[in-house]
């Protein structure tokens, strides 16, 4: 039935019920006779209850018939607008709750020196660094400074709480070593603290430093991934220790931390462990009762070693003269590049300076869902040819097909932010549904 005459017959079924209305005469308000009361005054039988409920309900069906059918047609619609919108669908917005998890931390290490390696077994000083610069520290590099690549990895200093050891040329106060052990002071200890204390002697007036590179340290020193080889010095050494240095001989030490056996004493500088004999391998040497060598600050990258012990185990003979140029740090340079040409009997490789780094890594990831009837067109030109955009290839036609090799992130205007790359072409059609996991890292 069509919609205008079925509102035509329902304007045509009877009324019940009366209206009311004002008597001219009185003035009354009277409820005028109802259909019923009208038809039964002409001597008309009025329609049964009996008799209405058929018509009623075959009304409301046919009502409910209609509304059906315009629903099916919007749904239809609907499906219709959505499959063309996914076709040509360029962006796609991320459901919030299911497709991205935000804030997953790790933690991330890697090889401490150049190139992401562990090992360090070259060691170079370099000619850039002025001759007033060496008197306070030298820098290592992994390379010969005239090699493409080379680069600084660490840094080694001398450092004496009274000045000793190196000359202040005049300067009141103003020795290299003095300078270095104040700024190391300053920079590791509480303010209340005027010399550094180490397991091995207790309070030492003088200190071997080793500083790692910034850049290679990232956030911090991977404590317990570390370990110093360091070679005995054989016979008496140079009063001034910039020229040859006697490391001969095959007594070699290896320090490592003590992390495996103690939790961290947490200052001003955060975690400290000590510096133990003992290596990667074979873990702290007599556990029970170690030797120790000084203390590493990881979060700042910096290893403090006692030089009482290293006079004592190793047999520095630091240089603790008055005014004395004794470039101390240059007989920590020998003995640890010296370890290098021993052999590893373990091993069989070449005694080499181990060290990781450290960092914790924020990630959020983002899963791109491709579904079947989504981006199974290219909007490349080489995808179709001709004035009116015919698809290039004929075997497409019905069955599109494309290669997802990008996937870029945008933000709510549409600005590119991030680009993603697949490691290879993805091939996409009506067929094949994709997942791809997008992992971005600050």
């Amino acid at each position: 039935m069509k919609t205008e005459n079925f509102i035509e017959t329902l304007k045509q079924q009877p009324r019940l019920g009366g209206v009311p209305r004002v008597n001219p005469v009185t003035g009354e308000r009277e409820i005028a006779p109802s259909l019923n009361q009208r038809l039964a005054a002409s001597g008309i039988t009025p329609p049964t209850s009996q008799q209405i409920q058929p018509a009623t309900a075959a009304a409301t069906q046919q009502v409910q018939q209609l509304a059906q059918q315009l629903a099916n047609q919007m749904v239809a619609e609907m499906q219709q607008a959505s499959v063309l919108s996914r076709n040509g669908r360029t962006y796609t917005k991320f459901d919030l709750a299911n497709d991205v998890i935000a804030n997953q931390t790790e933690v991330v290490t890697a090889g401490m020196w150049s190139d992401g390696l562990a090992n360090l077994i070259t060691h170079f000083t370099s000619s850039a660094q002025t001759t007033t610069q060496r008197r306070y520290y030298v820098d290592v590099l992994h390379k010969a400074p005239a090699e493409t690549g080379s680069a600084v990895q660490y840094s080694l200093a001398f450092g004496h709480a009274l000045g000793s050891g190196s000359d202040s040329q005049g300067q009141l106060n103003d020795s290299p070593s003095k300078a270095i052990y104040s700024q190391y002071r300053q920079l590791l200890l509480s303010p209340t603290d005027s010399r550094f204390t180490t397991a091995g002697s207790g309070s030492t007036d003088y200190i071997y430093v080793i500083n790692f590179k910034r850049n290679r340290m990232k956030e911090r020193l991977d404590a317990g991934n570390f370990e110093i080889p360091l070679r005995l010095i054989s016979g008496s050494r140079p009063t001034n220790a910039t020229g040859s240095v006697n490391v001969s001989g095959s007594r070699l030490f290896t320090l490592i931390d003590d992390s495996s056996i103690s939790t961290a004493a947490v200052g001003d500088s955060g975690r400290v462990y000590n510096i133990v004999s003992g290596s990667i391998n074979g873990g702290v040497f007599n556990s029970t009762a170690p030797i120790y060598y000084g203390l590493v600050y990881p979060d700042y990258g910096t290893i403090i070693l006692d030089g009482k012990m290293l006079d004592q185990q190793l047999n520095f003979q630091t240089n603790t003269g008055s005014s004395s140029e004794g470039n101390n740090h240059f007989a920590l340079f020998h003995s640890i590049s010296g370890s290098a040409l021993i052999q590893n009997p373990a091993t069989l490789d070449q005694f080499g300076f181990l060290a990781r780094n450290s960092e914790k890594v924020t990630s959020t990831h983002y899963f791109v869902r491709v579904k079947n009837a989504e981006y199974n067109f290219s909007n490349n030109p080489s995808y179709v040819t001709g004035s009116v955009g015919q698809i290039s290839q004929t075997t497409f036609v019905g069955d599109p097909k494309t290669y997802i090799t990008t996937v870029g992130l945008y933000n709510d205007s549409q600005e590119l932010l991030a680009v993603a790359k697949l490691s290879k072409p993805l091939l996409k059609s009506f067929q094949r549904e994709a997942l791809i996991r997008v992992k971005l890292d600050f």
